[in-house]
């Protein structure tokens, strides 16, 4: 039996899909496939239970499709699913490993531009001397900051491009602003990476599942541009990673190298409106539960300021 697939209620009518979802959950049914909604805002408000009230019972694997989840959250999903006989194929550890930076950045880290990260909670950034030591590693030159999830690159000189990691008051004023910014949606901490130059090509979006490339889109925020990305390096990462449904945001640098902007777990990336999300689908309902033995434990880094090299 193909996995369920639960998306997003709209918050308006919860017996029906999420307006951003009513494509992919018309697809699905075309397809055949079982299909159940979630009220996001509950589980947001921490309600699991609630959140999956409308979840049959006793339905076996399954996949999320569907807004982003904080890793805490999304743990208290797997754990109500599981207390409905559900499973998603996609196991809290493995969330958080393909949807926050730590995670996945050692994995990738020869083919993503370098990176450190110091934790960090709503409302308090980390300090001027804090800023400066976690990014010496990076040597001085243009950074950009993050979370641990995502930017504020619609506030690129406000809240997420640093010139010169040198100038340490404005790293941390930028860094300050970004904190401000994502206020209690702060994830994980904050983020600091070496700044590359792309071509104008833009980002191409390829979607993995069980290693396998299985669909290549645009990135959702230039859906004008297509470009046809090289990923064979990128397949053993993806397969090093272990986890089962994840996205590769891939981008071509000016001297001709395409490189791994971004890692996110598949389940919560954003699909262009314009795709067919046919090919997804079907790729999410061949997919069948793994015995715990062929699961891969792969390493994972510490939580704290950590760097590393990227190779060119």
């Amino acid at each position: 039996m193909a996995p369920l697939i639960i998306f997003c209620g709209d918050p308006l009518g919860p017996r029906r899909a999420d307006p951003h979802f009513t494509g992919e959950v018309r697809a699905a049914r075309e397809l055949g496939l079982r299909v159940a909604l979630l009220d996001h805002d509950a589980l947001l408000a921490g309600d699991a239970a609630a959140a999956v009230a409308g979840v049959p019972r006793g339905a076996g694997a399954a996949w999320y499709r569907g807004w982003m989840v904080p890793s805490g959250r999304y743990a208290r999903l797997a754990g109500a699913l599981a207390d409905r006989g559900v499973t998603l194929l996609t196991g809290a550890e493995d969330y958080r490993r393909a949807h926050e930076l730590p995670g996945w950045y050692g994995t990738f880290s020869a083919l993503t531009p370098r990176g450190v990260w110091l934790p960090a909670e709503p409302g308090r950034a980390p300090s001027a001397a804090e800023l400066a030591a976690a990014t010496a590693p990076l040597g001085g030159g243009p950074a950009v900051v993050k979370d641990y999830v995502k930017s504020r690159k619609h506030e690129w000189h406000e809240a997420c491009y640093v010139p010169d990691l040198a100038d340490t008051a404005r790293t941390a004023a930028v860094v300050a602003r970004l904190v401000e910014l994502q206020g209690a949606f702060l994830a994980g901490g904050v983020v600091v990476r070496a700044f590359e130059r792309f071509s104008a090509a833009g980002e191409a979006r390829v979607w993995w599942v069980d290693g396998v490339p299985v669909l290549t889109t645009a990135h959702p925020d230039s859906p004008g541009l297509r470009p046809d990305p090289a990923t064979e390096a990128v397949a053993p990462c993806v397969a090093a990673l272990g986890c089962r449904f994840v996205t590769t945001d891939l981008a071509l640098r000016e001297d001709g190298v395409w490189r791994v902007v971004e890692v996110g777990d598949g389940q919560v990336s954003d699909l262009p409106r314009d795709t067919d999300p046919r090919p997804l689908l079907r790729a999410l309902a061949g997919a069948r539960p793994r015995p715990a033995a062929a699961r891969q434990q792969p390493h994972s880094p510490s939580s704290g300021a950590v760097s590393g090299s990227a190779g060119s």
